[in-house]
């Protein structure tokens, strides 16, 4: 496992959904994922120290681990499928127990820059979708370059699917039906 830090949250010009890097702690690895608008705003409301005026959901889940005598002592990104999906634990001390929860990694980030908690990738998620970048390179200014063109392909060939269905549509259409 790789300790990481939150490097920034972008905004993609392709279909403005935010962004999420991480980056290796200690080397000039990054990890982008794709997250949620909700989440992203949760996120960038502690990193940016903004008080609200009443709990948000993250808020809410660690004033329940509180109160609970629970700690969060670590988050982890364990694992990403093949279709770019990542998987994350929570790690909480329960009175000496270590309790692993099942979690989306936004939700684990959000709950991480509030508790302080270490944020960790595994190997193999580093190995399959992570990325070296020079600090200065352009890369790391278009987001778009930095995440796989999965999500994008998948958009594209709905839509072709969708225009292949009405085109077929429109040639099996009789007017003299109407």
């Amino acid at each position: 496992m790789f300790e990481m830090v939150i490097d920034s949250i972008r905004v993609s010009l392709m279909n403005y959904q935010r962004v999420v890097i991480l980056k290796e702690k200690h080397s000039k690895r990054y990890l982008p994922m794709w997250i949620g608008t909700n989440e992203a705003e949760a996120i960038a409301l502690k990193l940016e120290d903004v008080d609200v005026p009443r709990p948000m959901t993250h808020d809410l889940l660690c004033n329940s681990f509180e109160s609970l005598g629970a700690k969060i002592d670590y988050v982890v990104v364990w694992d990403v499928n093949h279709e770019d999906t990542f998987m994350a634990k929570i790690v909480v001390d329960f009175k000496g127990d270590l309790i692993e929860i099942d979690s989306r990694p936004s939700d684990a980030l959000a709950l991480a820059v509030r508790t302080g908690s270490p944020i960790y990738a595994e190997d193999k998620v580093l190995d399959k979708a992570g990325m070296e970048l020079d600090q200065n390179n352009d890369d790391l200014k278009n987001v778009d370059s930095l995440l796989p063109n999965k999500k994008q392909k998948k958009s594209s060939d709905s839509k072709e699917l969708k225009l292949s269905a009405f085109d077929d549509f429109m040639d099996e259409l009789d007017l003299e039906d109407f």
